[in-house]
């Protein structure tokens, strides 16, 4: 049976009325405590030992879990303790076991640090492993849905469309028409100095149609629609509505994840266009408050300034750092646990991994088109 058919260790605190009473749920064992001891860890030391503690949800208790109570315990069982029979001999014995025969927990020790980089290595490379499988079945259910049709998810694309392109455009004019304006400011005043007036239109065209107008719409793009995918996600795990899907016989990638994935891929093109045109609008305001050039000027030399070449990669950039903050919104969502705080880690690491993803691929990108689009 695997770990994730059994249920998570939980610790919840009740504090109704009288002494408070701690209830323990799910399997304390070493293969579920393990992943997350720090976190049981601190929960415990959260908790004073003279509270009522309630072991009657508790399914399954190995030596591991045992001793980990038994030493919030201070070895003594506590005043008011629910304990199931079949727990009570575990507790027996290590009632029976002197302080100097139970297990210490070793200290620090030079390799310690060198087996925390081998675990964040494993780490990456188990996500990195869940990605490609994501991609994987993300491509067959594609395959299939060409060859029939009628199954596509048109209403919960179209749905996702209207959340993540429609409805963040106000939030994109915004940001981008202030990062225009400040960019701007901080050009001309240094092109007033070399008496050089003109090239803020070459400076503006090509840092914003090129590189910063794709990077700051999916940097607000991962912030926004990213993390509210994972957390939708996220809350369908937690609450069992993924295991009902499945139950019926209904793709949860098929109905949850792939409308995601090509609502967002298909929206970035056009929203990044939207944020560049309004960042080039306040930059040109800007150019005409500090430096008198006028708009008509500004509209006619920004053809000749920004070659064709420097718009298509800047909407291909949209639409491939769409099609990756999905992917890692999705995947992270998938990978949450049925509890609360699982949740709110896999949504935050959801966000921090798109935008690190976002800016790796930026940098890709500037490197394999550093010889086209550029003016001569």
């Amino acid at each position: 049976m695997r770990p994730e058919s059994r249920p998570c260790p939980e610790i919840r605190l009740d504090d109704g009325g009288g002494l408070p009473r701690v209830i323990l749920t799910g399997d304390w064992t070493l293969r579920l405590l393990q992943p997350e001891l720090g976190r049981f860890r601190q929960q415990l030391d959260q908790v004073a030992v003279d509270c009522s503690w309630d072991l009657g949800g508790v399914s399954r208790l190995d030596s591991f879990g045992a001793l980990l109570l038994w030493r919030k315990w201070e070895r003594r069982r506590p005043a008011g303790l629910v304990l199931p029979e079949g727990l009570d001999p575990v507790f027996a014995r290590l009632a029976e076991l002197g302080d100097g025969e139970l297990p210490v927990e070793p200290g620090y020790r030079f390799l310690d640090g060198t087996e925390g980089v081998g675990r964040i290595f494993f780490k990456m490379l188990r996500n990195v492993v869940g990605f490609v499988a994501l991609i994987g079945q993300l491509a067959i259910d594609f395959a299939h849905l060409l060859r029939t049709r009628g199954h596509w998810p048109m209403l919960e694309t179209s749905a996702n469309f209207y959340k993540v392109g429609v409805r963040a455009m106000p939030v994109t004019a915004l940001v981008g028409f202030l990062i225009g304006v400040v960019l701007s400011y901080l050009s001309a005043l240094q092109l007033r100095a070399f008496g050089a007036d003109v090239f803020i239109v070459n400076i503006l065209g090509l840092g914003i149609i090129r590189e910063l107008g794709p990077v700051l719409v999916a940097v607000l793009v991962a912030g926004r629609s990213g993390s509210a995918m994972t957390a939708q996600i996220g809350v369908m795990r937690v609450t069992e509505e993924i295991d009902a899907l499945a139950a019926m016989g209904i793709s949860p990638y098929v109905r949850l994840v792939l409308p995601k994935v090509v609502a967002l891929t298909l929206a970035m093109a056009p929203l990044t266009l939207w944020g560049s045109a309004v960042a080039l609008f306040g930059g040109m305001v800007s150019a005409n408050l500090q430096l008198d050039l006028s708009f008509d000027y500004f509209v006619n030399a920004l053809p000749r300034a920004v070659p064709v070449a420097n718009l298509i990669i800047g909407l291909g950039k949209g639409a491939v750092f769409g099609l990756l903050i999905a992917l890692v919104a999705c995947y992270f969502g998938l990978r949450v646990k049925p509890n609360t705080e699982s949740l709110s880690a896999n949504t935050t690491a959801s966000v921090v991994t798109s935008i690190t993803v976002v800016i790796l691929v930026d940098a890709v990108f500037a490197i394999a088109t550093r010889s086209i689009g550029l003016p001569r």
